[in-house]
């Protein structure tokens, strides 16, 4: 009889730890999975940063002002 509770108390025991590194494990994986999409996340945001800058690079530039005012005196006339 006692020997019954014991390999019981034993079994229970080892199922509480496997259990608990199987979650252990299971939060590892999601925080390597989470930390991968925001390192993707972060260089789409910087590959964007970066063709904004040359969007307003070509906007502010003088050239492309003339530009757009001869088009538009050009659809007037």
């Amino acid at each position: 009889m006692a020997t019954s509770h014991f390999i019981i108390a034993l079994v229970a025991i080892i199922g509480g730890i496997s259990y608990a590194a199987y979650e252990q494990y299971v939060k590892l994986q999601l925080k390597k999975q989470t930390s991968k999409v925001d390192e993707d996340t972060q260089a789409i945001i910087n590959e964007l940063k970066q063709r904004i800058e040359v969007l307003e690079k070509i906007v502010t530039d003088e050239k492309y002002s003339l530009k757009d005012e001869i088009n538009q005196l050009s659809k007037v006339s």
